[in-house]
């Protein structure tokens, strides 16, 4: 049996670690990452290896050789140009005349695989992928196997609401020859992208087997510290180089350490190293050969490469130090600082938390390093949740945060694309703005500030001035600390997954284009376009609108399009009756007072109906004459009746969450009801491509489910041109009973709550659109893990309130189950 080692990764996520070396030269504990898979493969009898390159390829060479040293024939296939997983493991065809083992040359594993190569034959695969368990599975492809190991279904880096396993694909596989013929000889083909969901759909024998022990894919930074502190601690089937002089302490040949010297396992030392007087080395420290630490040095779960020089009293703290990086004197590095290749330190320097310096950088004596790399520890863990990125002004998102942000999303466009940038007007949200914009303004993107805006007029304005994209920056809280920044694509619909990625791939590399002096431009104004946007809701409402004298019941505070909302009831003849609430929160008790007091309007003036808009234009609330209070998925059942009113038979797109009633109206209608995922960007594609085949739109879903003011003229023109209350319009939506629940769930186990409602669903109808909906004799239960929070969210329908609080409450003790159980077997 032969194997190979794909070793082609340039580990961009590594950088500085991987400035000028390929990613399985990275160093783990004092010996290439690549080293380990090779003793692997040859501890289970796998001596003849092919290995894959294409990021600087001569370093490996160089290292490795032919493999003798190790007790193997390296065999070596370099690709002219990058050919994906599959393509280069087809590129080594001609060697590969037997079954043979795929793995990875930058991972970390002490697998049986004899005992997978076994599975592999038992099971008469054609090709079997090593699958382990994690406790977050979103970076990783998640597997779910039959009971006798075939792959059931699978996915390649799913989101929160896609996760239906903890079981994820280890990179790791075992294949017979024929899988190679299903490679094209040219181009990029990756195994997890191309070649096993075509091996899937022509149902090859395709398996998964869940292998025992010790997996790290090590992918970043925070991922290779973890490796070495595992590896450490014995969790790792794999030996350490050196002596063990005490408990856990590992020391190379040829090291002096002076007698005064304290060192604390678990700690490797590696050759030739000097340890001064006074040094305290402590738990978790790994010091590469040829190294110096001089007296009175303190270092803690860090690790340090070969040939540094380490200067007096110096303290490291969870820092990396690649190789010979020299430190003055009085050197202080925090947790989470890394330092390139050949670096020098001044004396009395301090390199803060999480702050990376590339290679070959000179840091003056008394410097504080945290203006070139600018952005803090928690600004650098910033993630996209389910509609942008949220964060604490000033805590999450620092001006120095927001710059880098703008530059990483810069990154993704060309100097030519022109974006839209507009805020809610809010003060802290305005200065993340202006900062964000000098980063984006830094890539040499042209920049158009429109000013305060809501976000559906942001949308409009992106599509309408043919913006190549737009961000939207507002606040998420009443104290307006948190905000959220919004990015759309050319038509004003969110951005997708993939683009996520690269600009959160460009925010922690911190690589991203820079444009020249002569190449950065100045803010441009936008020309108006809340004029056309007035002029878009008038389209396609009933005759005459203006005589029919309609009066509304308006309450909304701080609404930036106020001025424009009121110009254009002005235009269309509608009185409006505003509700002033000097204290409008969005809390339950104030809320119901609002509502109550909207309904007493409505009743007074015979108003059509009463709206409680927000600041953003995004939620709204819509109140009868009898105190009814329509709003969140009972307001999207009812905009689908409006919809299917004006375009009947026709077909409505809304989210998982909705309940039921929306397939009821639409069969009334003799339509049809499209579901999607959650994501905001899911349901506006499809809404998009709903309202395009619409040969004469005069109501188009898009905005009547994006913004709510495009929602209060249809539901006025609604009923106006349908001559029916808006009490009577109520009545029209079938009834529906629905329980919404959260419950709190660590992410660790969050890929563990999924597998195992899977597992124990299989004898009820189950769908995986987006988390789980289970489907029972009376009801149906959705539960949908939150994309921002560790918590689960619960959504119970049924033929009574009662079944749909029964539920919701049985999938809530059952996550509760499955959480303290997965706390106990820790």
């Amino acid at each position: 049996m032969k194997g190979v080692i794909m070793a082609g990764g340039s580990g961009s996520r590594l950088r500085p670690l991987t400035c000028g070396r390929p990613k399985p030269m990275t160093p783990l504990i004092n010996k290439p990452v690549m080293e380990y898979a090779i003793e692997l493969l040859k501890n289970h009898g796998i001596t003849d290896i092919a290995v894959t390159l294409q990021y600087l390829p001569g370093h490996i060479k160089d290292y490795f050789g032919s493999g003798s040293q190790w007790g193997v024939n390296l065999h070596y296939f370099v690709e002219e140009v990058p050919l994906g997983t599959a393509g280069s493991v087809k590129n080594a065809e001609e060697f590969l005349d037997d079954t043979f083992i795929v793995i990875s040359g930058d991972a970390l594993t002490d697998f049986d695989l004899s005992k997978a190569v076994d599975f592999h034959f038992d099971s008469e695969s054609l090709a079997t992928l090593v699958l382990t368990r994690v406790d977050a599975p979103l970076e990783y492809g998640v597997v779910i196997t039959k009971s006798d190991g075939r792959i059931r279904r699978f996915l390649e880096k799913p989101g929160w609401g896609e996760v239906f396993s903890d079981q994820v694909n280890t990179g790791i596989y075992i294949m017979q020859p024929e899988v190679l013929q299903e490679i094209p000889s040219e181009g990029m083909y990756d195994f997890s992208k191309n070649l096993f969901p075509k091996l899937f759909e022509e149902q090859k024998p395709l398996y998964g087997c869940l292998a025992e022990g010790y997996w790290c894919d090590i992918g970043n930074i925070e991922q290779y510290r973890q490796a070495h502190i595992d590896m450490l601690s014995g969790k790792v089937n794999q030996e350490i180089a050196g002596n063990e002089i005490a408990p856990g302490v590992w020391v190379g040949t040829d090291v002096f350490i002076d007698p005064d010297a304290e060192v604390v396992g678990p700690a490797v030392i590696g050759n030739s190293c000097r340890i001064g007087p006074g040094v305290k080395i402590e738990p978790y420290t790994v010091i590469g050969q040829n190294t110096i630490v001089e007296q009175g040095v303190s270092i803690k779960r860090s690790i340090v490469w070969e040939g540094c020089l380490l200067g007096k009293q110096s303290a490291l703290r969870g820092a990396v130090l690649c190789q010979h990086v020299t430190t003055g004197s009085n050197v202080s590095l925090f947790e989470g600082a890394v330092v390139g290749d050949y670096c020098k330190l001044g004396s009395f320097s301090v390199v803060k938390p999480e702050i990376k310096i590339w290679p070959h950088k000179v840091v003056e004596r008394d410097t504080q390093v945290n203006s070139s790399i600018i952005w803090n520890s928690k600004c650098g863990k910033i993630l996209f949740g389910k509609e942008g990125v949220p964060g604490k002004i000033n805590v999450d998102f620092t001006p120095e945060c927001a710059a880098r942000l703008g530059g990483s999303y810069g990154g993704t466009l060309s100097p030519s694309h022109r974006v839209l940038v507009s805020s809610d007007g809010q003060p802290g949200v305005e200065m993340i703005k202006d900062a964000f914009v000098s980063g984006l303004l830094s890539t040499g993107v042209n920049v158009y500030e429109a000013g305060p805006l809501t976000t559906p007029l942001h949308r409009f304005g992106v599509g309408f001035l043919g913006a190549d994209g737009g961000v939207y920056f507002k606040t998420i809280s009443e104290d307006g600390q948190r905000l959220k920044i919004q990015f759309f694509d050319e038509k004003g619909i969110d951005i997708g997954r993939d683009t996520e990625r690269k600009i959160e791939n460009f925010f922690h590399r911190e690589d991203f284009r820079r444009a020249s002096g002569q190449d950065i431009n100045y803010v441009l104004s936008t020309p108006d376009f809340v004029s056309a946007y007035l002029s878009f809701l008038e389209q396609g409402i009933v005759e005459d609108f203006w005589k029919y004298n309609p009066e509304i019941v308006l309450c909304t505070r701080g609404n930036p399009a106020e001025a424009a909302l009121n110009l254009l009831f002005e235009k269309l003849g509608v009185t409006v009756h505003e509700v002033k609430e000097e204290l409008y929160q969005e809390s339950t008790e104030n809320l119901d007072n609002i509502f109550c007091s909207v309904s007493e309007t409505v009743a007074k003036t015979n108003a059509l109906f009463g709206a409680v808009l927000d600041r953003h234009g995004e939620k709204l609330a819509v109140v009868d004459v009898k105190g009814t209070v329509i709003q969140n998925e009972f307001l999207t059942v009812l905009s689908s009746l409006v919809y299917f009113m004006h375009n009947k038979p026709g077909r409505y797109v809304v989210p998982v969450t909705v309940p039921k009633a929306v397939e009821d109206i639409a069969h009334t209608f003799g339509g049809e009801v499209i579901r999607t995922k959650t994501a905001a960007r899911s349901v506006l594609e499809a809404k998009v491509t709903e309202d395009n085949k619409l040969n004469n739109p005069s109501c188009l879903q898009f905005f009547l489910e994006f913004d709510r003011v495009y929602t209060i003229v249809k539901l006025i023109d609604c009923l106006l041109r349908y001559s029916v209350s808006m009490s009577k319009l109520i009545q029209k939506i079938p009834k529906f009973h629905v329980s919404v629940k959260e419950i709190q769930c660590p992410w660790t186990t969050k890929g563990t709550v999924m597998r195992t409602l899977i597992d124990e669903g299989q004898e009820n109808q189950v769908e995986l659109l987006d988390g789980i909906k289970v489907y029972h004799d009376q009801g149906s239960a959705l539960v949908l893990p939150d994309a921002e929070e560790p918590l689960y969210n619960i959504y119970g329908e049924g033929y009574s309130q009662e079944i749909a609080e029964s539920l919701t409450d049985m999938y809530l003790e059952k996550i509760n189950c499955i959480v303290k159980n997965n706390n106990a077997s820790q």
